[in-house]
């Protein structure tokens, strides 16, 4: 791996400080998600979500986010699946987004809760018509005896909703993680990274703070 990484205003010589930053962690989070955007990123949404189950033993996967408010981070996911089965026993989580090209991180932490079922829906019914199916029969997380099982599934509800609406299984929806914390890390050379930390005071304060790299 490279020792330093090139953060995008390196021909500058310039860090990045405080006086660069919006009072507002989730619009400086926009611009910077935006940034990894233009930057051409395949999938700029990506993020790996790390949960915990109840005697704390951790987990990770990368999911994609879906929606970013004052509220927090949505991403979706089969309510019967491993990583809702951690979340549903403790809602503690931790968000990180990684754009290298960038030289760009963004670590969130929080606690989640589900979307409402509107929210769901709407977001449901704007799938693609296969990614709604997937949603009905996969049974995630769970052992698949083999694919042939998957995909006979898969072409029995193509038949039946050929012409209809596909609603949304119940066992699929939204997750909300509801910031305490977000950090934005660029990197910069001789590993002296510059650091910032949002950190949520006062129920809904923002303080931000410069952590050594």
């Amino acid at each position: 791996m490279a020792e330093n990484l090139t953060p995008p205003n390196v021909d500058s010589g310039e860090s990045l400080r405080k006086s660069d930053l919006s009072p507002d962690p989730i619009a400086q989070f926009q611009v910077w998600l935006n940034d990894a955007i233009v930057a051409k990123f395949i999938e700029p949404n990506a993020m790996t979500l790390a949960t915990a189950d109840i005697d704390g033993r951790p987990s990770a996967r990368l999911v994609l986010l879906k929606d970013v408010d004052d509220r927090g981070f949505v991403f979706y996911t089969n309510f019967n699946s491993r990583k809702a089965s951690e979340l549903d026993a403790n809602p503690n989580v931790a968000l990180v987004f990684g754009w290298d090209k960038l030289g760009r991180q963004v670590r969130v932490e929080g606690t989640v809760e589900k979307t409402k079922d509107s929210e769901s829906d709407e977001y449901f019914q704007s799938r693609q018509f296969g990614s709604k199916l997937g949603a009905w029969v996969s049974n995630q997380s769970s052992v698949l005896p083999n694919r042939e099982i998957l995909e006979s599934d898969f072409e029995r509800l193509s038949a039946e909703y050929a012409d209809k609406k596909v609603p949304r299984p119940l066992h699929w929806g939204g997750y909300r993680v509801k910031p305490e914390s977000i950090e934005f890390w660029q990197g910069q050379f001789n590993r002296l990274h510059d650091r910032f930390r949002y950190r949520r005071v006062n129920g809904n304060d923002w303080i931000i703070e410069r952590l050594y790299p």
